[in-house]
C-alpha cells in the first residue's frame, strides 16, 4: 500500500472512463434512441471536493452521450473526450494540454479498451468488477463496483495520500482521527 500512496501523492489529474466506472455499465436506451445513464451522487461529491484541492478530473470514454456532457459540466469538469475508441492518444493529448507527465496522472478503467492507458498511467486503477484481463495492468483495485462509489473511493485515496482529505471533510463538519 505504501507504493500506492506514493503514486497517489504525485497525482494532479484523474481520468475516468464512464461506462462501467462512473456507471454500472448498463446502457438504457429509449424507443427514440435516447440514452440514459445512472450516476452515483456520492461520486459527484467526491469529484467536486477533489477538484477543490487542485487535482483536475478528466473523462475519456468510448461512447458519445449528451448525458455525460451534461453531468460532467455540472461537476465543473472541462477535460471531456467522448467517442474515443483508441484511448491512449487521447490520454497523451490530455497530458500534453495540461503540461503533465504521465506519472502525475491516474486512470480508472474497467475493460480491455482501457489497457493501453492503464499501462501508461502513473497510477492505474481498475474497478472491483472490471474484466479480469485488465487486473495484471493495474496498480490498485477499488472495493466498489462500477457506478457504486468508485470515483469517491479513488478521490478519497488521492486526498488521503496528499494530506488534503481531513481539510476537505472538515468543511462538512467531519473530523478524521487518522
Amino acid at each position: 500500500m505504501n507504493t500506492i500512496v506514493a503514486k497517489a501523492s504525485a497525482i494532479r489529474l484523474v481520468v475516468f472512463d464512464v461506462d462501467g466506472v462512473l456507471t454500472d455499465g448498463s446502457l438504457y436506451l429509449g424507443d427514440e434512441g435516447e440514452e440514459y445513464k445512472a450516476f452515483y451522487s456520492r461520486d459527484g461529491l467526491g469529484m467536486d471536493i477533489l477538484q477543490k484541492t487542485g487535482v483536475q478530473i478528466g473523462i475519456i470514454t468510448g461512447r458519445t452521450s449528451q448525458v455525460v456532457q451534461y453531468r460532467m459540466q455540472s461537476l465543473g469538469i472541462k477535460q471531456i473526450m467522448q467517442g474515443v475508441t483508441d484511448k491512449l492518444p487521447a490520454f497523451m493529448q490530455m497530458c500534453q494540454e495540461l503540461a503533465l507527465e504521465t506519472t502525475q496522472v491516474a486512470y480508472v478503467g474497467d475493460d480491455l479498451i482501457d489497457i493501453p492507458v492503464l499501462k501508461c498511467a502513473g497510477l492505474s486503477i481498475a474497478v472491483a468488477d472490471a474484466h479480469p484481463s485488465i487486473f495484471p495492468y493495474v496498480h490498485w483495485r477499488t472495493e466498489a463496483n462500477g457506478g457504486r462509489g468508485v470515483a469517491r473511493e479513488v478521490c478519497e485515496l488521492i486526498m488521503r495520500a496528499q494530506g488534503t482529505l481531513k481539510t476537505q471533510l472538515q468543511r462538512f463538519g467531519v473530523e478524521l482521527t487518522d
